[in-house]
């Protein structure tokens, strides 16, 4: 089973995530500030990560940077989910090694779980 974490400080949204998630062959994990993510991806390694932007204790780009320059973790899949949409930040995510970035408001949590399914078909 593949295990899919979440790096969201909004906790409505992370219980709307495992219900969109339920019946799919994906373990969810969870984590609430960038600080945590970073340590649940080196506990757990995951197989994706969905990384919002906006995050306590650690930022997201500052999140992706960690990421980026730790050789267990570089070639982990991130998929960015924020709300921030001006090109500029589309851009330093993608440069600091995000493999997809998609707005929050602009997907149903549907549309999501299928995104994510075809990043982790498109690694096999």
């Amino acid at each position: 089973m593949k295990k899919i974490l979440i790096v969201e400080d909004d906790p409505g949204l992370l219980e709307s995530f495992q219900k969109a998630f339920s019946g799919r062959p994906y373990e969810l994990i969870q984590a609430m500030d960038g600080e945590q993510g970073l340590a649940r991806m080196r506990a757990e390694k995951p197989d994706m990560v969905l990384l919002d932007l906006l995050l306590p204790k650690k930022h997201g780009f500052e999140v992706l940077e960690e990421m980026r320059n730790d050789a267990a973790l570089k070639q982990m899949p991130v998929m960015v989910l924020t709300n921030l949409e001006n090109a500029e930040d589309v851009e330093k995510a993608l440069e600091l090694g995000a493999t997809t970035y998609l707005v929050k408001a602009n997907y149903t949590l549907e549309e999501i779980a299928q995104k994510v399914e075809e990043v982790l078909e498109s690694r096999k």
